[in-house]
């Protein structure tokens, strides 16, 4: 039953606010489609509500802290809001988020693809409630409803979910549980109505989406091959990140000879030092990270490669940073993600010795930053001159395959949503593209909401 409102002749409204990953996002697209059923309208994030749902991260005590300060705004924005708490943070701190004033409902992992059945009457004089079970006995793979679209031109496909990998920072596996997968067959089934709602790029999501299918016989790679084979599956499909130690010759050749899947890979680097690698119980060392760079770029010269990098780990000594900076100049990365190590309650890591100042930490981020700015900018002037496809999204920007964000000279035509440019030159941390020829339009029926 949906909660009252302030005005009893429109629809109860909920906004859906989500931190962190691509899964998140995805999976707060089918959280909101269920609301969506019930009859509630969609807001966005910062407006007067009536249900607030905060999905989580907890990456890192400022994901955390992030959270803390995302609720107390909404309180103050929309005091008489219902607000549900779920997502990562939620299964490993449940009794710390209730606790926060304003909170009636939190969800463990499990959980939440039920939040409806759990909120209930939406009644917050029952007080803060917690429904999470043991991790442990979350070993079901969700869907949910639908996947969330970004800006309705890009659709987040979940396929994959949970963690078998014991790196010594992270503490996802005890937020998600154990690895598991969709079915090929309903993938291919979703991809296809997402095409159908008029979504020109999927993204293909997950914790660790290189472990999709193990326990059940099949491989990501037989996946996208399937994808691939698919021709009620026209949009173009972008694989959100996987890890170097699965990342196999058999899915970068698909890729490189594909009309579908776009040139470029999200690798988890995490450090250029094989000392800090092996603290970190990665499942790689530096030479393979290299390898599979390498060939990316031999089958795939204007492929655009990411990296994400931990600064300030625990054992981190200036050589070892440096022998970080010098690995990943030596490489054609374009881009990195930089994060800050921050001690997380329960791993291994948090019980290290030779901690990190944090001050050094930041130093550490911002000179990696600067580094990645550089990669950034001399892979976009690789790219001057190029032909290539921009999915323009509603500010007027966008990404080509190969992800180049991208501006076009001159006005666009109403509706024109998939074009054919070419990139002139770099204006500020942008190209910019001149228009060639529309591939594609934008549909108006696209069903699903537009969630931040």
């Amino acid at each position: 039953m949906p909660p009252p409102n302030s005005n009893p002749t429109t629809a109860p409204r909920v906004s859906v606010h989500t931190l962190g990953c691509k899964l998140n996002y995805a999976e707060s697209g089918s959280l909101a489609a269920s609301f969506a059923k019930r009859g509630f309208l969609a807001v966005p994030f910062g407006e007067e509500t009536d249900v607030f749902l905060l999905n989580t991260c907890s990456v890192t005590e400022n994901a955390e802290k992030e959270c803390r300060q995302i609720i107390r705004r909404v309180v103050c924005q929309s005091p008489n809001a219902y607000i549900i708490v779920t997502g990562c943070y939620a299964q490993l701190r449940p009794e710390e988020i209730a606790s926060i004033e304003g909170v009636d409902l939190v969800l463990g992992a499990s959980e939440k693809f039920d939040v409806l059945k759990f909120a209930g009457t939406f009644d917050k004089s029952l007080g803060p409630q917690i429904f999470s079970s043991e991790i442990e006995d979350a070993t079901d793979f969700h869907f949910g409803a639908t996947s969330v679209s970004d800006e309705r031109t890009r659709a987040f496909l979940k396929v994959q979910d949970g963690c078998d990998y014991s790196c010594s920072f992270c503490t996802i596996p005890e937020a998600r549980g154990a690895s598991r997968s969709a079915e090929i067959e309903e993938i291919l089934h979703r991809a296809r109505m997402l095409c159908e709602e008029g979504f020109h790029e999927i993204v293909l999501s997950g914790v660790n989406v290189g472990d999709f299918g193990r326990k059940s016989g099949t491989s990501f790679y037989d996946l996208a091959v399937a994808m691939e084979r698919d021709s009620e599956i026209p949009a173009r499909i972008r694989i959100s990140s996987i890890e170097p130690n699965l990342l196999t010759d058999s899915i970068i050749d698909l890729v490189a000879s594909s009309d579908k899947f776009c040139p470029h890979f999200h690798i988890p680097m995490q450090s250029g030092s094989d000392k800090i690698l092996r603290l970190m119980q990665r499942r790689y060392n530096s030479a393979a990270y290299r390898a599979r760079v390498e060939r990316i770029k031999t089958a795939m010269p204007n492929a655009c490669i990411g990296a994400d990098v931990i600064v300030g780990f625990p054992g981190e000594t200036d050589e070892d940073f440096f022998e970080t900076c010098d690995f990943i100049r030596s490489l054609e990365v374009s881009y990195l993600h930089v994060f800050t190590y921050s001690e997380r309650p329960g791993t291994k890591a948090s019980a290290m010795k030779d901690s990190v100042p944090v001050h050094v930490r930041r130093e550490r981020n911002r000179l990696l930053r600067a580094i990645s700015e550089k990669k950034r900018r001399a892979f976009y002037e690789s790219q001057m001159g190029r032909e290539v496809t921009v999915l323009i999204e509603k500010s007027g920007e966008g990404y080509s395959e190969n992800y180049v964000r991208s501006r076009l000279t001159g006005s666009i035509p109403s509706g024109a949503e998939l074009i054919r440019t070419r990139l002139l030159e770099i204006s500020g941390d942008i190209a910019v593209a001149e228009p060639l020829e529309i591939l594609a339009e934008r549909r108006e029926n696209v069903l699903l909401p537009i969630l931040r």
